[in-house]
């Protein structure tokens, strides 16, 4: 459930016309319902009440300060892949003990940070970087809690992108390594071991994928044990998939059943990383219709947001349900909705049948609250767009949106230009 509905025809954010927004804010702008985000956290958490888990935000879903800071306040940790992304977590507030850092390629001062500020461990991807982490560690004088990041070999049967659990992929130590890599790291003297990590993809439907990974790791859970090696964190990852269009992925309660069944018996403290199932229905993307133009073969809608703004429609050729604002009693038209950018690739919707939408109409992309302006750019040079959070009757910028000036803050021309 979410908060973004019609009353006479109009659509609203909770309490909010959203066309008031739009007169204040301009557009594009990306729009965030405080009680959906605050109601999908809380339901997730509660799915595995009774248990010891920490529910961990995947920030690369959504980054804004103050959805972080919503989510700090009702108790969550942070999953993190990025120095800027702990950066962020710790100005929202975030502990750095209830901090998970993941991710392929952290740089050395990346783990430096980390280190520094003392987070809960770092989920490792690779033996030389174990290597590395020890080496940093020692050098700033301190233990690096680890977990080993295992690929169970399974196939979330997502879309292939966004698959992270396959041989094939780049992530993980494959099941056959990684118990090289845990005798490894119980040899480092820099290097305490504290759990075992698992993230097989993003946007998985059902929850066989998760059971299936989990059965796959409790012998290698049994060998470690056996070998004197424990484990007190099991973090499963997140992946849990919302419905955009037709897909009917599992309650957050049959998720939790499915892992908890999983992992009966091996009295770990669970960590997860939900994003996307927190954050993916609590967002829209505001655009209005710029233009329309009939082609010979096609029916244009020309907005002002494009996929420098929404780039997941043309890397994943995505499906997001576009919504008029104002509904009317037009009959709808089949479209492509298209952006402003230079590229053929640049749409938000293809042969979509929707509603017959003029020259200045406003209309919302819709489950637009996860890996949109987290992925969006400034290609073309176009300022990304403003960001929005209402609450009740309220609504606040919680980013301004890029000005001109925004663009080419930082650089510079060099002297020699002038030679």
């Amino acid at each position: 459930m979410h908060h973004f509905v019609y009353r006479n025809n109009e659509l609203y954010c909770e309490d909010v016309p959203i066309r008031k927004i739009a007169e204040k804010v301009g557009t594009p702008f990306y729009l965030y319902s405080h009680a959906t985000l605050k109601r999908h956290f809380l339901i997730f958490n509660e799915a595995f009440e009774g248990l010891e888990r920490l529910v961990c935000f995947s920030a690369k879903a959504n980054t804004n300060l103050a959805v972080l800071k919503l989510f700090e306040s009702l108790g969550s940790g942070l999953d993190i892949v990025s120095g800027g992304e702990l950066y962020r977590g710790l100005n929202a507030g975030f502990s750095p003990d209830k901090i998970v850092y993941s991710g392929v390629g952290k740089r050395t001062e990346e783990i430096d940070y980390a280190l520094e500020a003392g987070i809960l461990m770092f989920n490792v991807e690779s033996l030389e970087e174990l290597e590395l982490i020890n080496k940093r560690a020692g050098f700033l004088r301190t233990q690096a809690p680890v977990a080993i990041r295992v690929n169970p070999d399974v196939d979330p049967k997502t879309h292939p992108y966004i698959s992270t659990g396959l041989k094939k992929n780049k992530f993980g130590i494959d099941m056959e390594t990684a118990i090289d890599g845990y005798k490894m790291a119980s040899r480092l003297k820099n290097i305490t071991i504290v759990g075992m990590d698992c993230h097989i993809g993003s946007q998985i439907t059902e929850s066989k994928p998760f059971t299936d990974a989990l059965e796959s790791l409790k012998n290698l859970i049994d060998e470690l044990r056996n070998i004197g090696i424990q484990i007190k964190y099991m973090d499963v990852g997140g992946g849990l998939g919302i419905t955009y269009n037709d897909e009917s992925p599992p309650h957050p309660r049959e998720y939790a059943r499915a892992i908890v069944d999983s992992l009966k018996g091996l009295d770990l403290h669970l960590i997860l990383e939900p994003g996307r199932v927190i954050v993916g229905n609590a967002g829209i993307l505001v655009s209005r219709v710029l233009f329309r133009k009939s082609g010979k073969v096609k029916e244009f809608v020309i907005a002002d947001a494009g996929m420098n703004d929404l780039m997941r429609p043309t890397l994943y050729d995505a499906f997001h349900a576009i919504a008029p604002v104002k509904k009317t009693e037009d009959e709808q038209i089949t479209a492509d909705v298209v952006g402003p950018i230079c590229e053929t690739g640049d749409f938000l919707a293809v042969d979509r049948k929707i509603s017959d939408v003029k020259k200045g109409d406003l209309f919302a992309v819709m489950s637009a609250g996860a890996y949109g302006f987290t992925m969006s750019s400034n290609y073309c040079s176009r300022p990304r767009a403003a960001e929005v959070m209402v609450k009740d009757d309220r609504f606040h910028v919680v980013r301004e949106r890029e000005s001109y000036n925004d663009l080419v803050d930082g650089e510079s021309l060099p002297p020699f230009l002038d030679d």
